[in-house]
């Protein structure tokens, strides 16, 4: 008897289908994201290449939007987009995080990338990217191009939404 990707789903029950945020407490709240946070990592280990730009930014927003301090990093990626590594890179205070181009150059050639994402949290719940967020965008893209280093998106990310200077225009 052979089974259809139909008939499998009509089986398998989503024990999940009812949770709601308001129906849980704190402690399963945390658990629910740790879940979250595991089911992605195991989509998303090193060799493997996010399929579109909205798994990039639920998986980056579910790593950072929790985070009091601005933490600035790199998804490095190889010449297929396939994730060589992630690194948190910077962490700043409340407003800010100093982020300097050299380190950036000097991971990627490390880690052999041929690619990068940026993404950076804006603890303030605004995910607008501000002046300073262009002005280093164009700063680390400027110097990897000197490496031959592709800048392929920069994620600022919120507990509430995430903004990509690709969808923007902004590369």
């Amino acid at each position: 008897m052979q089974s259809t990707d139909s008939s499998v789903k009509k089986m398998a029950k989503d024990r999940f289908e009812d949770l709601a945020p308001f129906k849980l407490n704190q402690v399963e709240k945390q658990s629910v994201i740790a879940l979250a946070i595991a089911v992605l990592a195991e989509q998303h280990i090193p060799g493997q290449a996010f399929s579109c730009p909205k798994e990039t930014s639920t998986y980056l927003r579910l790593q950072l939007a929790g985070r009091q301090n601005e933490i600035f990093g790199c998804l490095f990626l190889d010449n297929r987009h396939r994730i060589l590594a992630m690194h948190e890179l910077f962490q700043g205070t409340i407003d800010g995080a100093s982020i300097h181009p050299r380190v950036v150059v000097q991971q990627a050639l490390k880690i052999n990338a041929a690619a990068i994402v940026f993404f950076h949290n804006h603890p303030s719940g605004v995910a607008e990217p501000s002046l300073a967020d262009e002005t280093i965008t164009r700063r680390l893209k400027e110097a990897l191009a000197l490496v031959d280093v592709r800048v392929l998106d920069h994620f600022v990310v919120s507990f509430s939404e995430t903004v990509s200077f690709a969808e923007r225009g902004l590369l």
